[in-house]
């Protein structure tokens, strides 16, 4: 059985200042305009967060106001970046001539919210993500900022199995919805010799205040093997570093690795050796935040098995350097004396300022065109 993790940045559409963001990370001379995306974005969050309060307090009014204007929403309801949903009652009154006032006492009186611009994501970086995947040919693939089931679906079976890319679809296909208001969630790709047997979600796991973990989900998916028996895998896509305060971002993530070891000890201690988690964990393997999973469990990093097939760099994110190893296969002990071969496939990242780091499909001719800035990290294990 081969088993994969890929984050795909997206299938078919992501959000306008998330490509500006991309750009700007990956061009120094536009530190100060990457800054501004991810400013905008804490606001927006921030803003999303006081408006689902029961009550506005005079003070919630007021930081409405301020995030508002921030986002260049106070004298209207849309822009190239963001939208104020107001579909049922109102949140604000312009009066001609006069400031916004927020006329909404509270999550009750008006049905809405503010959300991301969305654009097509670039047709031949879609079409070079089935490429990759289709060469990576995994019988259990986790996929990780997904839109949602029915753009797996139509990913599967209109691009990975259309002409241009010339795969075989899955026959199984799940995503269960999770906490981001971006629609970023985590899914799952697999073989028809592997259906999925079960499903138990952890989007509603809180923690002792009441706030929930996963910022998108944990899902735990029992799958059944060709030959009898089945695995459980868990997705992640912990918290990003990139954006809001590093010391809220990386507790945030401490928070969600030391659930997530929860989780894994609970199904151990239920009899279960046969346990998978993957997916992008947004840090290194030395950092504190993750030290739940990579240093306090018995979980074990499929890049340190004598069979991993190293191309020389340790990174998993951008140009592959050390301090972007930030996508991980974790197997049980158990599990991890089953693996026969490992390693990742870097072909469908542009690496590099030129794209001449290392090699990349054919296909891919310019930055916009790769795949994913994330290469796909894979193991074959002997069930």
């Amino acid at each position: 059985m081969k088993i994969a993790s890929y984050n795909i940045e997206n299938m078919f559409e992501r959000a306008t200042i998330l490509d500006k963001d991309d750009w700007a990370k990956k061009n120094s001379v536009a530190k100060s305009r990457w800054d501004g995306a991810r400013d905008a974005l804490g606001n927006w969050s921030s803003l999303n967060a006081i408006l689902r309060k029961e009550k506005y307090s005079a003070a919630d009014k007021r930081k409405i106001l301020d995030l508002l204007s921030a986002l260049g929403l106070a004298k209207a309801d849309e822009n190239d970046e963001f939208i104020l949903r107001q579909n049922r009652g109102h949140l604000l009154k312009r009066p001609r001539g006069k400031p916004a006032e927020v006329v909404a006492g509270g999550r009750g009186d008006w049905v809405g919210w503010v959300e991301l611009q969305k654009e097509a994501v670039n047709e031949a970086a879609t079409q070079n993500t089935a490429r990759v995947i289709k060469a990576i040919d995994a019988d259990v693939l986790a996929v990780v900022e997904a839109e949602d089931r029915t753009t797996l679906c139509r990913f599967n079976e209109q691009v990975l199995g259309g002409k241009e890319a010339g795969g075989v679809p899955y026959e199984h296909v799940m995503l269960i919805d999770g906490n981001d208001d971006r629609g970023i969630d985590v899914g799952l790709y697999t073989k028809k010799d592997h259906p999925v047997v079960s499903i138990c979600s952890h989007v509603d796991d809180k923690t002792a205040d009441g706030s929930k973990i996963f910022s998108r989900d944990c899902p735990q998916y029992e799958i059944r093997l060709p030959g009898g028996g089945s695995f459980l895998l868990l997705i992640n896509h912990l918290k990003s570093k990139g954006y809001g305060v590093k010391a809220q971002s990386d507790a945030k993530r401490l928070a969600q690795a030391t659930r997530v070891r929860e989780i894994y000890e609970s199904l151990r201690q239920a009899g279960h050796d046969r346990i998978a988690v993957v997916g992008d964990f947004n840090d290194t393997p030395d950092s504190s935040p993750l030290a739940p999973l990579l240093t306090d469990s018995d979980l074990k990093d499929v890049s340190e098995h004598p069979a991993y097939e190293s191309d020389g760099r340790i990174g998993t994110f951008g140009d592959g350097n050390k301090s972007n190893k930030i996508d991980f296969i974790l197997l049980s002990p158990k599990l991890f004396e089953l693996v026969k071969h490992a390693g990742v496939f870097r072909l469908g990242v542009w690496g590099g300022k030129n794209g001449t780091l290392f090699p990349h499909l054919p296909t891919i001719t310019k930055a916009e065109e790769a795949a994913s800035d994330h290469a796909a990290i894979w193991a074959e294990l002997g069930l």
